[in-house]
């Protein structure tokens, strides 16, 4: 049994627009729980067995998988079939595995402290900083339609939720831009938000 915790309009809101890519929305149950938000709103839920109280949480046969980059990494190993990761001998597996540690290593951070206003030189050299994480995305799409390549994948998924949550901080490069307008495009973003909306008031 597969039990997703998902708090509508949330970082968990990825991983049910990635449940209905690999089209596996029927084999999952998801579970509307609230979470605190950052105006001030919400809370923890007590049905939502996370430890910290978050989203997204996986149950699969009763063992827990938190943190989007594992549960995508997850998903797309337990749905193959899909093609929207990249299974252990294929060539593109190496830079799979990289782009899904680079959204929670650099991108999220990066993003976050930005939001915040924060500037220090040791999370520069640590995370480094917006100017070098849209370089190393735009050096990418500069080569390739999405990230691995010619075709749609859960890293592109995963990467360009940032923006999809922050349209406002969408670098003005051509390249970034183009590349989530393909991935928007894709009917799957028009049903997760429209899940959202009719699960907002649960």
């Amino acid at each position: 049994m597969l039990t997703l915790y998902h708090a509508p309009q949330s970082r968990s809101s990825r991983i049910v627009r990635l449940l209905d890519e690999l089209g596996v929305l029927d084999q999952v149950e998801i579970r509307i729980v609230t979470i605190a938000r950052h105006d001030g709103s919400g809370g923890a839920d007590p049905a939502n067995p996370h430890p910290e109280g978050k989203v997204p949480l996986l149950v699969h046969d009763g063992v827990e998988i938190w943190e989007s980059s594992a549960i995508i990494l997850y998903l797309t190993e337990l749905f193959p079939d899909a093609g929207l990761g990249r299974p252990i001998g294929h060539p593109e597996r190496g830079p799979y595995l990289s782009w899904l540690a680079w959204y929670g290593d650099v991108m999220e951070p990066v993003m976050v402290f930005k939001i915040a206003g924060l500037s220090h030189r040791l999370l520069d050299v640590t995370f480094r900083g917006v100017g070098e994480m849209t370089a190393r995305l735009s050096g990418q799409l500069s080569k390739t339609p999405y990230i691995l390549g010619n075709t749609f994948s859960a890293a592109d998924l995963l990467l360009s939720s940032t923006f999809v949550w922050m349209p406002d901080a969408t670098p003005d490069v051509p390249a970034i831009r183009d590349w989530m307008a393909r991935c928007e495009a894709r009917p799957s973003a028009a049903r997760q938000v429209a899940y959202d909306k009719a699960h907002a008031a649960a």
